[in-house]
């Protein structure tokens, strides 16, 4: 069976990052920064400029070519996915010249499983031709890119996730592509399943500390969520390379099977 949860990639540490950025003084935020507290990408002073980590695709990305903001319809029928309503901000960042800057014009897409740990059009989760909880968004000339979703589930061998791909072109002319994923925190995870709709799923299997594709860098990409009015929010910066080809590379091929999908 192929292992579609290998993590795939770059990452770029903290030391890389200052010596890429060059920063003297210049008080850019670096990773750990908290993304909720982040503030818009035209003030270079707080938004976390460092290089973030890829991860796998996995076994459920489908192009669906759906642009939109809120991703909890589903197109199929018009259902609306039950659970925590959950804002979530995306800055998407071209670092370059020792300078970091907003990248206007790339297609960010989100997907996740709902609340029962199910994703949409996915033969094995029998949800093959709905659409719920998968989308992009083109970020505009400040970088943003804006989702409307509910705070995923959870399902066998992985952590509470989201998946992220952005896709845009790199500094030499050929498709650029960033993979990777998006996390909570284990205490966080942990009092948003007790509520309903999650609470009926039980107890999830696995934690960050023990979901190997969290170890590789997870930490990285840790979501700060914050309280507001009818669910939570959050904010996160996300820094690219555009000149590192390996990074940019396909990032597809993944099939079904390995320890990244529910059984």
């Amino acid at each position: 069976m192929d292992n579609d949860d290998e993590p795939v990639g770059r990452v770029l540490g903290r030391r890389h990052a200052l010596a890429l950025l060059a920063l003297t003084g210049t008080g850019l935020a670096l990773a750990g920064t908290s993304a909720g507290a982040a503030a818009p990408a035209s003030a270079a002073t707080s938004v976390d400029c460092v290089a973030k980590p890829e991860m796998t695709e996995g076994p459920y990305y489908v192009d669906e070519g759906l642009e939109r903001s809120d991703i909890r319809v589903d197109t199929f029928d018009g259902s609306v996915s039950g659970g925590t309503r959950f804002v979530l901000d995306l800055d998407v960042l071209q670092i370059a010249a020792g300078a970091c800057s907003a990248l206007p014009g790339a297609i960010v897409d989100i997907w996740h499983c709902d609340a029962y740990g199910v994703y949409s059009d996915v033969a094995a989760n029998d949800s093959v031709g709905h659409t719920f909880l998968r989308g992009y968004q083109v970020s505009d000339n400040c970088g943003r890119v804006r989702f409307v979703t509910v705070l995923p589930g959870w399902y066998q061998g992985r952590t509470v996730h989201l998946h992220l791909k952005i896709r845009t072109i790199g500094t030499d002319g050929n498709p650029y592509e960033f993979t990777s994923q998006l996390y909570f925190t284990d205490a966080f995870n942990a009092a948003y399943l007790a509520t309903d709709p999650y609470a009926a799923k039980g107890t999830p299997d696995t934690t960050n500390a023990t979901d190997f594709i969290y170890q590789q860098a997870g930490e990285q990409m840790l979501l700060s969520p914050r309280r507001i009015r009818g669910g939570w929010a959050a904010r996160f910066a996300i820094g690219l390379d555009l000149s590192d080809t390996e990074v940019g590379d396909d990032d597809s091929g993944g099939g079904p099977g390995g320890p990244g999908g529910p059984p």
